[in-house]
């Protein structure tokens, strides 16, 4: 699953929740703090990609005219030329390799700041912290389809797109990742 932007403080939170709550290491600072370092390493990432996906669509438009004479597939070949550009900056597009990634960046800052103390090999708080990113992907969309499905069943329709859809869709979406402990 791809993380998008308004993910960033969930799996953040997620994060440091199950590092204050884990046995693995010993905490020196507050939450807030670890928090704040996921959520910064997760925001660098997201930017890296982006930053990525504008350069292969800038890309993309300045070839337009041959791809349209080809007739080749505009999405697949936005695939290539950001694979292409993804390995010439070594960012890896494998979302497993880029938790684990992640999860490293974030262990590496957070020891190196003085937040933690590992009491165990670092090797099993970085699983921690894969996890609770993995774990994040995967209920993200049950939990999308559980709030679909009670937006579809209230007692007033709302209109996919609107304004009042979204603000009811993120109010259930945080209720539901509570429920969820998140």
């Amino acid at each position: 699953m791809k993380l998008k932007l308004n993910h960033i403080p969930y799996v953040a939170n997620k994060i440091a929740l199950d590092i204050a709550n884990s046995s693995l290491v010993e905490m020196k600072t507050s939450l807030e703090k670890i928090t704040q370092v996921a959520k910064e390493v997760l925001e660098e990432d997201l930017k890296k990609e982006s930053h990525i996906d504008t350069r292969a669509k800038e890309i993309l438009e300045e070839n337009l005219e041959n791809i349209e004479f080809m007739r080749a597939d505009e999405k697949q070949m936005f695939w290539m030329i950001k694979k292409q550009i993804a390995q010439s900056e070594n960012f890896s597009l494998s979302w497993e390799d880029r938790y684990n990634e992640l999860s490293h960046k974030m262990l590496d800052e957070l020891i190196l700041e003085g937040f933690i103390k590992t009491k165990v090999s670092e090797n099993l708080v970085k699983n921690l912290i894969f996890k609770s990113i993995d774990m994040y992907a995967q209920i993200y969309g049950d939990i999308e389809s559980v709030v679909i499905d009670k937006i579809k069943n209230y007692k007033r329709k709302l209109l996919v797109g609107t304004d009042e859809y979204e603000l009811m869709f993120d109010k259930m979406y945080q209720e539901e990742l509570r429920r969820r402990g998140f």
